[in-house]
């Protein structure tokens, strides 16, 4: 098993929990006490944090929402993931950064991701070929997590199961994927191909997948396993002073319906 496998099953086993909170942190959307801060998205990530730990299998971070902010972002974004790996060292990090490149580039963005933001997992897009992911997978203890469908609505357009019929030819190891929730049926036909990898999927909160087709779909044999993250719909489940206990509350509520059907 790699580092992110025995965290994710540490996590999910200890928590009782599928769910992934996405600190897709947004500066427009913070609650207004906390504009005044020095470090405003790491306070609001952190509070978040402190109030979930608990309830994750994982957490998941996308990239493009400090790329947004600039330097002094991404430079509270390190300190988040910081934060998780000292204050929380058995719940995984995933950065949601979706790279990929022919293979010299492909080696800078590995370093990037597993070695300076030293997250656990990150996604990639497999499209350009096995050598273009290939550099991901030297790096023993973490996963990269291969993309096969998006949650978004033109996903089909390019993206289907031959993509990951063709990923298992390449009998990598370490290997993660992502399906959206938003198509338990290619969640399906991905498990089977893959029946013992962690399967990452979105769109069960703000983007209005079934929960429970997606459950069902995409779980190993012990009801394990898959990665359901949910973003906007717990951290800016309130605005208040109290938003950390709001988000708290809505993580509890999709941590249990996630697992009325496992």
């Amino acid at each position: 098993m790699t580092r992110f496998d025995q965290k994710l099953e540490t996590a999910t086993k200890k928590n009782n929990s599928l769910l992934c909170v996405g600190l897709d942190t947004d500066l427009e959307k913070l609650p207004q006490h906390l504009k005044a801060e020095k470090e405003p998205i790491f306070e609001f990530n952190k509070a978040i944090i402190d109030k979930t730990a608990d309830l994750v299998c994982a957490y998941k971070i996308n990239i493009a929402f400090y790329e947004a902010y600039g330097i002094d972002a991404l430079s509270q974004l390190k300190k988040t993931f910081q934060y998780i790996h000292n204050q929380y060292p058995d719940v995984p990090v995933i950065l949601d950064a979706k790279r990929a490149d022919v293979p010299n580039s492909a080696r800078m963005y590995a370093k990037a991701m597993f070695e300076y933001w030293d997250v656990d997992a990150a996604t990639v897009f497999p499209f350009l070929g096995r050598d273009s992911v290939e550099p991901f997978f030297e790096y023993k203890d973490k996963s990269p997590i291969l993309i096969i469908k998006t949650s978004n609505t033109d996903a089909s357009t390019f993206q289907n199961s031959n993509t990951a019929e063709e990923i298992k030819k390449w009998m990598l190891p370490n290997i993660a994927l992502f399906v959206g929730a938003t198509d338990p049926e290619e969640l399906a036909n991905v498990r089977k191909l893959f029946p013992e990898s962690p399967i990452l999927t979105a769109g069960i909160g703000a983007q209005g997948a079934s929960i429970e087709q997606a459950i069902k779909a995409g779980i190993d044999k012990d009801g394990n396993n898959l990665i359901c993250n949910s973003s906007r719909e717990i951290i800016y489940a309130g605005s208040g002073t109290d938003f950390a206990q709001k988000a708290r509350e809505k993580a509890i509520e999709l941590r249990n319906i996630i697992n009325t059907y496992r």
